[in-house]
């Protein structure tokens, strides 16, 4: 049994995914609004590469369960085939969004991670199975997956509250994201023009900077996802489409 580092495993697309930080037993009661839902679509471009994230939130029993799939599309296709599907499971806590269990397959990138983690707050520690071998870390404090901590900050957000600090869960470490707000602005996107939020965050140790724009009538989801790495605009994902409540138009098998 040993500690495993997939992180370079997903490379430029996989960045994507990690952006939507920049990203949950039964949830009590909460004061305020709740995490809605939805379908949400983007146009992606990673320098000449373009492709499409899908990313879904459904309600279960438990909490939610969060879907991210990106796949090139058109001419990028020739070139990149494939593609990255990341899943996690949550509920919400009093100290916030906790994973309980999280997924990644990517048939697109050349490691072809996959990997399954349960997060057992009760001990401590986080077990799985990564490309076909055991894992296990131990963590001191909550920390959120890929795609959880997306969730956390949405629903901090939803609750007037955000934080300016959040811990990434990356297997073989605990990794600090440094989160700040830049004010508002009006931003228009394939799915309309909307007021939105300016979240920006950088992981400790990281040269990249990840700016949402993010709109409280979607519950704060991001419409605009950018991110630079020494002045140098590298990705951008733009809104072309949302649905709330899992709207069976969008909902297509990946």
């Amino acid at each position: 049994m040993r500690n495993y580092d997939y992180r370079a495993a997903t490379q430029s697309w996989r960045r994507l995914l990690l952006v939507l930080c920049g990203a949950f037993m039964c949830p009590p009661l909460l004061a305020g609004p709740l995490l809605t839902p939805h379908v949400a679509v983007y146009d992606v471009r990673i320098s000449v590469v373009a492709g499409k994230l899908k990313t879904r939130l459904e309600s279960t029993l438990d909490g939610y369960v969060a879907t991210h799939v990106i796949k090139p599309t058109g001419i990028s296709e020739i070139v990149a085939k494939g593609q990255i599907k990341e899943s996690s499971e949550f509920y919400v806590a009093d100290d916030g969004v906790r994973p309980s269990k999280f997924s990644i397959r990517d048939t697109l990138t050349p490691d072809k991670t996959k990997a399954s983690i349960n997060f057992d707050w009760d001990s401590g520690e986080a077990r799985g199975i990564v490309n076909g071998e055991e894992v296990v870390s131990v963590m001191d404090a909550i920390a959120h997956d890929h795609v959880s901590i997306q969730y956390q900050l949405m629903h901090d957000l939803l609750q007037g509250n955000p934080d300016t600090q959040y811990t990434m869960f990356e297997i073989d470490r605990l990794r600090i994201v440094n989160v700040s707000n830049i004010g508002k602005k009006k931003v228009e996107v394939p799915a309309g023009v909307f007021e939105a939020v300016g979240i920006q965050h950088q992981a400790e140790g990281s040269k990249r900077i990840t700016t949402l724009w993010c709109v409280e009538k979607l519950g704060f989801l991001p419409v605009i996802i950018e991110q630079h790495r020494k002045g140098e605009l590298r990705v951008r994902a733009t809104l072309d489409r949302y649905a709330a409540h899992a709207d069976p138009k969008l909902v297509r098998s990946e």
